[in-house]
């Protein structure tokens, strides 16, 4: 990716977490690198420790994350042949505890009908789909074949919707003969990435089209009904094409359940480039209904993640209590630099798996993550920063058993008044420093939290990844305290930070590249009530 090209038109472009356009994604060629055993030095210590990474080649978009018989299915889109973007397969990883990672072979290889985009899996426990054996329900998925043919052409309908099957926990897929399931109606360029469930009453299918979702029923995953569209004239599109959508319900705080429509973004990002973002409404079978009208604008939306490194997040299928929580993975990457980062065997991450429930607000209904960690970890050691006007708090992290790998969990009281703040700073002794917290803001909480990543390290490779689209550090929304007391859990994982305050109802994910792991943390401003930093 040339930044020339960035600079011209990368903040124009029309976004597709699973097809960048050709002058900012060029297939693969003779002259790409081939796959590695191995890391290269200079990027070993980057590939984080709990966060899934391909042993090489190209990652983004989780893909038909599914629950079946103790184990968590994570397929993926993936290129194994260079690190940078191509013909699009499943890649395949499993886990039972979602922080510890196997990567299993390839599941589903481009074919005759195009590449094979993003999409769902689902168990067919009822065997509506008639490709269960012996009384065992099917794994079934949902994807999008993307025809390079029809693009190399310019025909406007080169996406459509198929399905594959397996009947050994996911070892093997079988597509099936009468792809694709949901041809393109034609026209419709971006017509793609099929989120699935059962909604007690049929199938439904969450589809993303250009500017807009539409939804499909089907009372077999095989035959496809148009049930609805939303979006198109809400007046809420912050820009770029919509991707990754998903509908679910969630109780909220063990009460009625709520319905959530997620939708990512290509650009208009919460802070530039990629993001997520969601509304809460209700789901009567057809149509899905906001509960309240947005006005039209970013600073409208919900998002699920305000830093710019989570990107086409989506839950998992069949979860146990799926009712009350549900399972969280996004791509921990942005399509402004994802292409450019500095790492070579291997290219992106995804996030930690999140516990996303729905908490009530005076802003209404709103997701709460809460990420899972490993569960053998070292001995917590206590923080205490009294606040004093001009002092900092230091602790020493060179002795940790994985450098860079930690969580914080911090209590703050943070009441003392409107203008009050918190710093807290990640330090090597190259100088290189990669600070968050809250400062004083705009807003009726007087408050911003931010992500400072412009002196964290390597930040060349792209002129756009140090600093956010106002040329300074990701910031927040302003937010409101809980009876005077702020909370933070953080998880540091090499490369990656990952910031859920107020109890996980803002998060902000960020990428860093220090050239020596960070080994001071500083604090300063507001006092801790209570803080913790746990090795991982």
């Amino acid at each position: 990716m040339t930044r020339i090209l960035l600079a011209t038109s990368l903040l124009l472009y029309l976004c597709c977490s699973c097809a960048p356009p050709p002058e900012t994604a060029p297939e693969a060629s003779a002259t790409d690198p081939p796959r590695f055993p191995n890391d290269r030095p200079e990027e070993a210590p980057y590939r984080p420790r709990h966060h899934f990474t391909p042993a090489s080649g190209w990652m983004n978009d989780p893909n038909g994350l599914v629950y079946l018989d103790g184990e968590y299915h994570l397929f993926f889109q993936h290129y194994p042949d260079s690190n940078r973007w191509g013909p699009m397969h499943w890649g395949h990883a499993v886990s039972d505890n979602l922080t510890d990672w196997e990567e299993l072979p390839i599941a589903l290889y481009p074919d005759s009908l195009g590449y094979i985009f993003s999409g769902s899996a689902v168990v067919d426990h009822d065997n509506s789909s008639g490709f269960g054996r012996d009384g065992e329900a099917p794994l079934v998925a949902i994807f999008t074949h993307h025809d390079r043919d029809r693009v190399e052409a310019e025909a406007p309908h080169w996406e459509s919707q198929s399905i594959a099957y397996s009947r050994d926990r996911g070892r093997s897929w079988t597509k099936y003969a009468g792809n694709p399931v949901l041809p393109n109606p034609g026209g419709e360029r971006d017509f793609r990435d099929p989120k699935v469930i059962h909604d007690g009453r049929q199938w439904v299918m969450t589809l993303a089209v250009r500017d807009r979702i539409q939804f499909y029923g089907s009372p077999d995953l095989r035959n496809w009904s148009y049930l609805s569209e939303w979006g198109r004239t809400e007046g809420l599109h912050p820009g770029g094409v919509w991707e990754c959508p998903e509908l679910f319900p969630l109780a909220v705080q063990g009460g009625d359940p709520t319905w959530f429509l997620l939708i990512s973004t290509g650009r208009g990002g919460a802070n530039g480039g990629s993001g997520t973002m969601y509304y809460p409404g209700s789901w009567d079978g057809r149509r899905f209904q906001p509960h309240d009208r947005p006005d039209a604008g970013r600073d409208s939306v919900r998002w699920l993640d305000y830093g710019r490194d989570n990107y086409a997040a989506v839950t998992f299928d069949n979860t146990p209590d799926a009712a009350r929580e549900r399972t969280l993975v996004g791509w921990m990457s942005n399509w402004v630099y994802a292409q450019d980062v500095p790492t070579y065997t291997w290219r992106s991450a995804m996030t930690l798996a999140r516990r996303l429930t729905a908490v009530s607000t005076p802003d209404g209904p709103l997701l709460r993550q809460q990420p899972i960690l490993p569960a053998a970890r070292g001995p917590g050691r206590p923080l205490n920063h009294p606040a004093a006007p001009g002092k900092a708090t230091t602790a020493d992290l060179s002795d940790l058993p994985h450098p860079g790998v930690f969580a914080l969990e911090l209590e703050l009281d943070a009441a003392a008044g409107e203008r009050d703040s918190l710093v807290l700073t990640l330090s090597n002794a190259a100088g290189e420093q990669y600070r968050f917290g809250y400062a004083p803001g705009a807003g009726p909480a007087g408050r911003e939290l931010f992500s400072d990543r412009r002196r964290s390290g390597r930040t060349d490779f792209n002129e756009h990844f140090a600093a956010g689209p106002r040329g300074g550090p990701d910031v927040a929304r302003a937010f409101p305290l809980q009876d005077g007391r702020l909370r933070l859990t953080a998880v540091f994982d090499r490369s990656s930070a990952e910031l859920f305050w107020n109890d996980g109802t803002t998060a902000l994910t960020t990428l860093y590249f220090p050239t020596a792991p960070y080994t001071t943390l500083t604090i300063e401003g507001a006092a801790l009530r209570e803080g913790r930093l746990t090795p991982l």
